[in-house]
């Protein structure tokens, strides 16, 4: 069949009040980046539905272009119907043809938004249904599951003729939440907390922690792959902010007692992380954390790391349990790519007896005896940072970021 049109359903973005047109101009603009490559087409956005006219284009390609699009509820390809009814039975018969197999049941769904239209819902279905039974030897009726749903949508400009949907990524269009940034390590949870962040509506920058002999290049090249995954997500760049973090990892180890360096060495990671968030001029951190899954993370561990800022740190992950997490992993695509066997920092230093329930005072005091703030303004200004483009080469940028 030769539509002529997709037509785009919204989702959450219908139930948005006043700024509705905000929402609505970024998923514009999400779905123009993605349709790059389709110079004929054209978006028409209203405040209930988006069309993309084809213009001749590929439907298909198209359509694969619009799946992982967050922002978008469900997606048809139609057709667009005069408003006559001898034309929209011809149409009708037309579309529904061509999605015929021997013994497929059917249905018609109309609904009617111009009232003005000469046929009620009811007639609308009745006529149609009629006209496809008297056409289609063998077709037969099933209203509760049927093999071929022909919907039929009468506006105001004209009539919409579809018989597929197809579900999209949901969510929130990209950029419309404000930014925030990753802190990215190379295990399975941080890249799955990454990607829900983003279909919240968020632009990401990913902060890696790198500390040299200890970590190998290929760690640091996991990270990038992770990145660039998410980039192809995103349907667009991700900055990547890789910080030499050695120096820091070897003073706690010398100054915080054994049990309390896993609690010392994420509040640095927040320390430095927060820095690069107010100079990128971010509103959130996120992290992969999931409540008890390690030391790190029970409730007692995370009130003692907390403490060394005020800003909103978003937890994606934090109920949910560890098999989703690797289904969600291996549905994005990062699965594979987080199990390579490549260490990073969070992983080589991890004490044998890590405090499960540290003490906040306890943790202000070891790390009192020496003064970090030298130390984190040093990797901070020593930040490498990598624009991740989906599909083509990465620029490096070795710059001062601020």
């Amino acid at each position: 069949m030769n539509y002529d049109r997709i037509l785009i359903r919204y989702g959450e973005i219908s139930t948005k009040g006043r700024n509705r047109n905000k929402f609505i101009d970024k998923l514009r603009k999400s779905v123009r980046i993605a349709l790059t490559n389709f110079p004929n087409i054209k978006i028409e956005a209203s405040r209930d539905r988006m069309y993309v006219v084809l213009n001749g284009e590929n439907s298909q390609a198209v359509i694969e272009k619009l799946k992982p699009i967050f922002g978008i509820q469900s997606f048809s390809p139609a057709i667009k119907v005069a408003k006559e009814i001898e034309t929209l039975k011809i149409k009708s018969l037309e579309l529904v043809k061509s999605q015929y197999s021997e013994g497929n049941t059917f249905k018609v769904t109309a609904k009617r938004s111009d009232k003005t239209f000469e046929l009620t819902t009811d007639e609308i279905n009745h006529l149609i249904g009629g006209h496809l039974l008297q056409n289609i030897p063998g077709l037969k009726v099933n209203v509760k599951n049927p093999d071929i749903n022909l919907r039929i949508e009468v506006r105001k400009e004209a009539i919409y003729l579809s018989s597929e949907t197809i579900p999209g990524a949901g969510g929130l269009p990209a950029g419309s939440g404000g930014k925030a940034m990753l802190m990215l390590s190379g295990g399975i949870d941080s890249p799955v907390a990454g990607y829900l962040s983003m279909r919240r509506g968020l632009d990401i920058e990913a902060v890696h922690f790198f500390s040299p002999p200890f970590t190998s290049e290929r760690a640091k090249e996991k990270v990038m792959d992770l990145s660039k995954r998410l980039a192809e997500i995103a349907g667009g760049s991700i900055t990547l902010h890789i910080v030499p973090f050695t120096k820091v990892q070897q003073v706690i180890r010398e100054q915080v007692p054994e049990n309390y360096t896993m609690t010392s060495t994420r509040r640095m990671m927040l320390r430095i992380t927060d820095e690069i968030r107010r100079k990128q001029e971010g509103l959130a951190i996120i992290t992969g954390e999931n409540l008890g899954q390690v030391a790190s993370q029970t409730l007692e561990s995370m009130y003692a790391i907390n403490e060394v800022t005020n800003t909103p740190i978003l937890r994606p992950l934090i109920s949910m349990d560890k098999n989703d997490i690797i289904k969600m992993a291996d549905m994005i695509n990062t699965l594979e790519i987080s199990n390579r066997p490549y260490e990073d920092c969070c992983t080589i230093f991890v004490p044998a007896s890590p405090k499960t329930k540290p003490k906040r005072e306890k943790v202000i005091q070891y790390e009192s005896y020496f003064n970090f703030e030298p130390l984190i303004q040093e990797a901070v200004e020593k930040v490498e940072t990598i624009t991740i483009k989906p599909g083509r080469e990465q620029r490096r940028e070795f710059e001062e970021l601020f």
